[in-house]
């Protein structure tokens, strides 16, 4: 073959060679970060993290083409979350989720320069996070998962499906300082419901099957599952004892209800993984965490399982059923 044939043969090969693979040869791999207490293999983490990287790559970030994404799993370990936060730190990412307020400040303990955005959080301020919603002024921000006054709203919920209650029990994670908050957003509004609360802290399995038969031994009780990764990880539990123990509850999430549980109100929780991805595009593409404002949801559900109302004996009213987003029958 002569010099010619061959200069001939090479320029028509490159006009052959994908633009897509040419494309990536010249990009940069970026690298990001997820630190979440959830497990691999609950559903609904899945369903939050598919979300995620479905956005991303909307945005044009591919896992294993331009980006590496490095995900930990904590599962409720302390231990394991603290550790899973020096290592992804020592990858060097660009920029790191972390999912909840104990994922969060383990990361701003291991550093103050990689940029991280952060989801389900309830109080960033007060946490310490940021200096403000409005101008984060560090390296974090993120969405917030929703606002203490919002709590109240639970309480108002079991009585208008319950109004006989009297006494309602409201389970909360000892060790976050968002379950004070969440229970003195119900307080305020206990006295005018003629309700007495009873705030029980649980951590772990054995605290949960220890304190709801405790508190349960009336007609009149009801149960709060107020938010928290504890909660979430135990909701097969608490569903079934609350069903054992005929205890009308309201949950935070839908995921609760579909699961058996009688009532939720919250946020969806899936959009703020889909928003966090906007905010790691626009981190990636060179904006700073302190420029980018924290935000609030911007929907909530109210979900109701009408199967679980039969189960305790409730009539739901036609009204309440007229407002939920989602009836499961």
């Amino acid at each position: 073959m002569n010099r010619r044939d061959f200069i001939t043969l090479l320029g028509g090969a490159a006009i052959a060679w994908p633009l897509t693979a040419r494309a990536q040869q010249g990009e940069r791999m970026r690298r990001i970060g997820v630190l979440t207490s959830l497990t691999m293999s609950d559903a609904t983490s899945k369903a939050r993290f598919a979300a995620f990287q479905q956005r991303l790559g909307l945005l044009g970030w591919n896992d294993g083409r331009n980006t590496r994404i490095e995900y930990r799993w904590a599962a409720g370990d302390p231990d394991d979350l603290r550790k899973y936060a020096a290592e992804l730190v020592a990858l060097a990412p660009d920029v790191i989720l972390a999912n909840g307020s104990a994922a969060a400040a383990v990361l701003l303990q291991a550093t103050r320069s990689v940029p991280i955005v952060f989801t389900d959080v309830l109080d960033p301020v007060g946490a310490g996070f940021v200096d403000s919603l409005a101008r984060p002024g560090g390296n974090v921000t993120g969405f917030m998962l929703f606002e203490y006054g919002m709590s109240s709203k639970w309480l108002e919920l079991l009585k208008e499906i319950a109004p006989g209650l009297t006494r309602v029990a409201v389970l909360r994670d000892p060790t976050m300082t968002a379950g004070v908050g969440q229970f003195a957003a119900i307080q305020a509004v206990a006295l005018s419901s003629r309700v007495e609360l009873f705030p029980i802290d649980v951590r772990d399995a054995p605290e949960i099957e220890r304190a709801i038969p405790t508190f349960a031994r009336g007609s009149n009780d009801g149960l709060i599952v107020a938010s928290s990764p504890s909660a979430a990880r135990h909701r097969d539990l608490i569903i079934k004892l609350a069903g054992a123990h005929r205890l009308p509850a309201v949950y935070s999430f839908r995921y609760y209800v579909t699961d058996g549980g009688l009532i939720s109100y919250g946020p969806d929780p899936i959009d703020p993984f889909r928003r966090a991805a906007e905010y790691v595009d626009r981190i990636l593409k060179g904006e700073k965490p302190a420029d980018l404002p924290v935000q609030a949801p911007v929907k909530y559900e109210l979900v109701v399982n009408l199967k679980t109302a039969k189960a305790l004996g409730l009539e739901v009213p036609p009204t309440l059923l007229a407002r939920a987003d989602e009836v499961i029958e």
